[in-house]
């Protein structure tokens, strides 16, 4: 639901940055924009502040100053994410529904799918099934990072976590899928 802009405060915008941002723009994120490195001796933060805000259409003084290095900042930079970031929109009744964003093998538990619940709710030892192409699994383990995986019962509306089926192929777990349970499953991906 919200993106942070992170600029360098000695370097300023890129076209990559450009590129980014004009894709969160589009999903309709909120923007945190903000300086990093303001503690090196080639960082102008008040012409970086002023372009970024109007690039965005902000005032430069509501763009964050961090650096890093010294945590100056850093603080402040995780209130703003917790007062800007607007809170998750599903439905927890409705059937399960979870975008697949990214998956990793892993030698000794088969893919770990990290996923973000959309509508309704995974549980572990659910049966899940992957909306593209309706193949079925059982959910051998559901948690979170926290930064580490920990397990967890189940994931609901606006959870971030992981999923482990013991699938030994990472091509069973597309970026961009749906995971829904297989019986009384979402019928939209």
């Amino acid at each position: 639901e919200a993106a942070i802009l992170l600029v360098d405060a000695a370097q300023g915008i890129e076209a990559q940055t450009l590129a980014n941002l004009y894709l969160a723009l589009g999903a309709d994120l909120q923007i945190i924009p903000v300086l990093n490195n303001i503690d090196l001796p080639s960082a102008n933060p008040e012409k970086y502040a002023a372009e970024l805000a109007g690039i965005i259409g902000c005032d430069p003084s509501e763009v964050l100053q961090v650096s890093a290095k010294t945590g100056s900042g850093v603080e402040a930079l995780l209130n703003e994410i917790v007062a800007q970031t607007p809170a998750p929109v599903g439905d927890a009744d409705a059937p399960a529904r979870a975008l697949i964003f990214d998956s990793v093998y892993d030698t000794y538990r088969g893919v770990v799918t990290y996923v973000r619940v959309v509508d309704g709710k995974l549980s572990h030892r659910d049966r899940i099934k992957m909306m593209s192409n309706g193949v079925v699994h059982e959910m051998l383990e559901v948690g979170v990072i926290s930064p580490e995986p920990v397990k967890a019962g189940d994931l609901g509306v606006g959870e971030v976590g992981y999923l482990i089926t013991g699938v030994k192929d990472v091509r069973q777990s597309r970026v961009g899928d749906t995971v829904t349970s297989q019986h009384h499953g979402a019928t939209k991906a």
